[in-house]
């Protein structure tokens, strides 16, 4: 007999792109995940990448694969710089992570032209303003 997988809700995980001024006056935006959990999430593996349309042609980006050993509860991580120039694609994320024995795991896009001017806030988990994913 099979018994049915039951996958848990992911809770408390979220991330976020945030953007800092540099010397050149512009913006480097780099993307954060943000455990907001009491307990540490560890061995977490994160696949990101970009897919979509411009001008009627389709683009895609590579797939990067990141490792993050473990996140403290209540804090924040870096998982990668991301260009703006990609921001009118799909941004996908595919976060896998285990608390204790159990496994968690979740897609988070950022669909196109998400990121943008009006979309920005001060994000307190990060200590910066940028998009924090819905």
């Amino acid at each position: 007999m099979i018994k049915d997988i039951v996958i848990p809700e992911v809770k408390h995980v979220t991330l976020a792109v945030g953007r800092k001024k540099n010397e050149l006056g512009g913006f480097d935006w780099r993307v954060y995940l943000i455990n907001n959990n009491h307990e540490p999430i560890e061995n977490t593996l994160v696949a990101s990448k970009g897919y979509g349309e411009k001008d009627g042609e389709e683009q895609k980006t590579s797939i990067l694969r990141h490792f993050l050993d473990t996140i403290a509860p209540n804090s924040a991580t870096l998982i990668e710089p991301i260009d703006p120039a990609i921001f009118h694609l799909n941004n996908e994320y595919w976060v896998s992570y285990y608390i204790g024995s159990q496994i968690f795991d979740k897609r988070f896009v950022f669909v196109p032209d998400s990121i943008r001017e009006e979309n920005i806030s001060f994000i307190r988990e990060i200590e910066m303003d940028g998009v924090l994913h819905s």
